[in-house]
């Protein structure tokens, strides 16, 4: 007689706690979209969709909690899965423009998913400009921002010609299904894991044990990590501000024109910054500006900010779930001028970087992922009081991508507000410009598009500086120019002056400054 093979498996418990913070007034779940300049028919969509996303098992699955709900929720297959069910088409009503997609939008992040069937949607929309979009929703437990861009990015191709080849996908399929319905029964499955956990914590234990270098290292890293949580624990409450409070259902977004990364990082190199020292600080100034412009004193304020932090190794290959931890960044909204706001900013999250407390926070949501309702929420509610955003930027494709066969335009995408924050800031930069988004409770912000065009005018301010900067190098080569005496060096010394040395023949600079 044959036994079916079980096809549950758990939940984890970051991805738990994630599934559990699921919440009407402030939905766990990452919403995005692709632009495009031409429209994409609507069987070439749901082709795409049933050849590359369904190789991963995990969007043919509905979430299932015991009746026992002491027990932890497991993922099974859906008996009854329809892709018409998740795959949608809809025409934007006139005239067809940001402002219409933004309304889209808006309703799209105020509707919960149908978690009787696998938490995922994709809306063709029609009739957007000239062409049409698309937007996705996915749920939070199924993966984080960073794999489930990934996923997103598997379903576009290099170039306009590419043919998805059928047996590379099914190949990668029956390696899904190999490593999902072979585990079996989820408790039985728990159990072998469990073992070899120990027998892993055990081998590692006596090699710590019998290396007096390693014994130091484990003790420096219990001891950083003991402090970092500490230290989260004892983060007191940020300020109240306009962007906390009770939150209501409806909630808002907006999204900034494109931005060419070219000109951020002619900002960071003019003030010795990165690429992301430069967009948290015209952010930051940005909240400032809104809180400005409502009356609100800044003065001296700092706000933090929930900034998510990716714990995947960089060659990792693309596995669902959550991998990420949480750091707090002390936003410094109350520095005015641009250039100081970003060495502020530029040392506190330097500080940052050398703690183990992405890796704490992690540690937390696992806590929280195998814990009561209750205790989640009395943590989750904690954190919340001590940022009141999150902010992420997620660096995209550098060059542009394809989707059945017409070239993406923009993406934009909004991670949740976790621990029942108002204000979501999201960063992508998708060949060679940057999309800045902002996602608020309507309650509390009614208008985002106010924080975007502060961002804008923080930029522009900004750029001002490489324009200063860009004159004052043409000003002084003018100068050396003119103050040059042609029968010496043309280079110039550590001091800025000329040298002295008379050049080679034929050239205009001397045996030292020609080698």
């Amino acid at each position: 007689m044959k036994h079916e093979v079980s096809t549950r498996k758990l939940l984890s418990p970051v991805d738990i706690a994630w599934y559990r913070m699921d919440d009407p007034t402030n939905l766990m779940m990452i919403t995005g979209f692709f632009t495009f300049e031409n429209p994409i028919p609507l069987e070439g969509l749901k082709s795409i969709l049933e050849q590359r996303i369904l190789s991963y098992r995990r969007f043919r699955q509905i979430v299932v909690q015991p009746k026992l709900t002491l027990l932890p929720p497991y993922w099974q297959d859906d008996p009854n899965f329809d892709i018409d069910a998740h795959v949608h088409r809809i025409a934007l009503p006139a005239p067809g423009n940001q402002i219409a997609l933004q309304e889209l939008v808006n309703d799209f992040m105020s509707m919960p998913l149908d978690h009787s069937k696998p938490l995922w949607q994709f809306h063709l929309v029609e009739n957007y400009l000239d062409g049409c979009a698309l937007i996705c929703r996915l749920h939070h437990c199924i993966g984080d921002g960073i794999v489930l861009m990934r996923v997103l990015l598997s379903l576009t191709d290099d170039t306009p010609e590419a043919i998805w080849i059928e047996n590379e996908d099914e190949k990668r399929a029956s390696n899904l299904r190999a490593n999902t319905v072979q585990n079996g029964n989820p408790f039985k499955m728990n159990r072998t894991r469990a073992r070899n956990l120990a027998k892993s914590f055990l081998k590692k234990s006596r090699s710590t044990l019998n290396d007096p270098d390693r014994i130091r290292s484990t003790i420096r890293l219990g001891t950083d990590s003991s402090l970092a949580l500490a230290n989260l624990l004892m983060l007191p409450p940020d300020p109240p501000n306009i962007f906390k409070g009770n939150l209501g259902v409806r909630k808002r977004c907006s999204w900034s024109q494109p931005i060419p990364l070219a000109d951020v990082k002619s900002i960071g190199s003019v003030t010795g910054g990165t690429v992301n020292d430069v967009l948290l600080t015209a952010a930051t100034g940005a909240l400032a500006r809104y809180l400005r412009t409502r009356g609100k004193p800044t003065g001296g304020l700092n706000l933090r900010a929930a900034v998510p932090v990716n714990l995947r190794p960089a060659d990792e290959k693309l596995k669902l779930g959550n991998t990420f931890g949480l750091v707090f960044l002390s936003l410094p909204v109350g520095i005015e001028d641009p250039l100081d706001r970003l060495r502020e900013l530029k040392s506190r999250m330097d500080k940052i970087k050398g703690t183990p407390e992405a890796i704490v926070s992690y540690g937390i949501l696992n806590a929280i992922g195998v814990a009561t309702i209750q205790i989640e929420d009395m943590v989750v509610s904690m954190f919340g009081e001590k940022a009141t955003a999150v902010m992420t930027n997620v660096p995209g494709p550098r060059e542009t991508r394809y989707f059945a066969g017409q070239p993406i335009k923009e993406i934009m995408f909004w991670v949740p507000q976790s621990g029942r924050l108002g204000l979501g800031i999201s960063i992508i930069s998708y060949a060679g410009q940057v999309l800045v988004g902002i996602a608020t409770d309507a309650g509390l912000t009614p208008d985002p598009d106010s924080i975007v065009e502060a961002f804008h005018r923080e930029f522009d301010d900004m750029m001002e500086l490489v324009y200063v900067a860009r004159n004052a190098d043409r000003e002084m080569a003018e100068r050396i120019n003119q103050a040059a005496v042609p029968e010496q060096c043309q280079a110039l010394t550590k001091s800025g002056k000329q040298c002295k040395n008379k050049p080679l023949a034929g050239l205009a600079f001397c045996h030292i400054h020609s080698a």
